[in-house]
């Protein structure tokens, strides 16, 4: 469960993480706690599922290269496939849907060349083919949400 800090950390911060060297540094220092206690309530919060991933998002192909894959799994195959997915380092997320293209996900690498290998990889270690759908347009979204309601 969240405490009214956490909200204050999680809205705060999620579209503005300070650009400096120490970032935990300066929202402790906004949020009037110290920098250790910021770093333990994001992993608290990590750990409770309520917090993926601390970072920046870079537009696409401003740094490296990445695409959208997908991949039509057996259903019985699915975990087993989606954590073979998930052990590459470079693949952010993956998500299952209903559809007959049921594993979806994004990979990020350094360049192009690295982004076919890893599919290639998983092609390989799977048995399955990997569907690459690289970005034709892209559209910004903002997927951040407000926590506190006042």
């Amino acid at each position: 469960m969240m405490d009214p800090l956490d909200r204050r950390l999680l809205d705060e911060f999620q579209r503005d993480l300070p650009l400096v060297s120490r970032p935990y540094l300066a929202m402790g220092e906004q949020l009037g706690i110290s920098e250790d206690e910021v770093i333990l309530r994001l992993e608290r919060l990590r750990l409770a599922g309520s917090v993926a991933r601390v970072g920046a998002v870079v537009r696409p192909h401003a740094a490296g290269a990445s695409t959208l894959a997908a991949m039509a799994v057996p259903p019985v195959r699915l975990d087993e496939v989606a954590a073979l997915v998930s052990a590459y380092p470079q693949v952010n997320h993956n998500y299952q849907r209903e559809h007959r293209l049921n594993l979806w996900f994004v990979v990020a690498a350094g360049s192009q060349s690295e982004v076919a290998a890893v599919l290639d990889g998983i092609a390989r270690q799977s048995g399955l083919a990997v569907l690459d759908l690289p970005m034709l347009e892209d559209f910004h979204i903002d997927l951040g949400f407000g926590l506190s309601w006042t």
